[in-house]
């Protein structure tokens, strides 16, 4: 039996897109679609192990992965898009090689599959990130200008312990005007859009905390009020710091529905 794999970058309708609207694949790999009861996936063939190599490389891989699902999603306003290094490896015999194991799991999750595209039609990814800067958030909270008073004039070693004790203190306050400000961005945020999907906060960068960090399924027509909500929070919220990024392919909502002897393995 072959050991070739196919790796498979969207699933999408049968109807409505042909290969030639797409892109090469990762390196320059011809694509082709499979199909099965109405449905289609975006395929190359390709080895059944993962791509693997230097950063360079795997980074270069994963702007030609999204180059093809992007368009793909810009032709047809709707797509599941499958996360990178995601491949259908061959089985032991002819009833199990990769394009029928693709095309039986299309077949049996199809109804699924058809209410979540119908879900996504004309909707976009966007991801936030909104944090603070510590010492602008803080900047009238009457304890810490207190504690601020006069360390210049103190001897070299109590300002050293006294900006520790200060910088302490300031992130702690800092913590607490995050916690106390997440429900309401989160409350004005998911208010616009139709789902959320939070993700860990990002690394604490230095001086900085985070309140919120999110993708959000909008409507295309909703993207404008998402910046005019967030413009709003950069410019009454003293050290609000707003990370955008989008509009983007439905990743984080596009999740494949899970069946049993799911073919894909990444």
């Amino acid at each position: 039996m072959s050991n070739t794999g196919l790796y498979v970058y969207a699933i999408i309708p049968a109807e409505g897109l042909s290969t030639t609207q797409l892109p090469q694949g990762i390196n320059d790999q011809s694509l082709y679609l499979v199909e099965s009861n109405g449905l289609a996936a975006i395929v190359h063939e390709s080895a059944p192990e993962p791509y693997q190599g230097p950063d360079a490389d795997v980074q270069r891989w994963i702007l030609e992965h999204s180059d093809v699902v992007d368009a793909a999603w810009q032709h047809l306003g709707t797509i599941l898009p499958v996360t990178f290094n995601v491949i259908v490896a061959p089985g032991d015999d002819a009833e199990h090689q990769p394009v029928q194991r693709l095309q039986a799991w299309l077949a049996k999750s199809a109804d699924m599959m058809r209410a979540h595209l119908d879900k996504l039609r004309d909707h976009v990814e966007l991801r936030v990130n909104i944090s603070l800067d510590e010492d602008t958030a803080t900047a009238n909270d009457p304890e810490l200008a207190k504690l601020r008073d006069g360390i210049d004039t103190r001897p070299a070693g109590v300002q050293r312990l006294y900006r520790k004790r200060l910088a302490e203190r300031t992130r702690k306050a800092a913590d607490r005007i995050a916690d106390e400000l997440y429900p309401r961005i989160r409350k004005r945020l998911i208010a616009l859009a139709e789902d959320m999907v939070e993700s860990p906060r990002l690394q604490r960068e230095p001086g900085s905390v985070t309140v919120l960090n999110a993708s959000l399924l909008v409507h295309r027509d909703v993207v404008d009020a998402i910046g005019v909500e967030l413009a709003d929070i950069r410019d009454n919220q003293p050290g609000a710091q707003i990370r955008y990024l989008g509009p983007w392919p439905p990743y984080s909502f596009g999740e494949l529905p899970e069946v049993d002897n799911d073919p894909t393995s990444a």
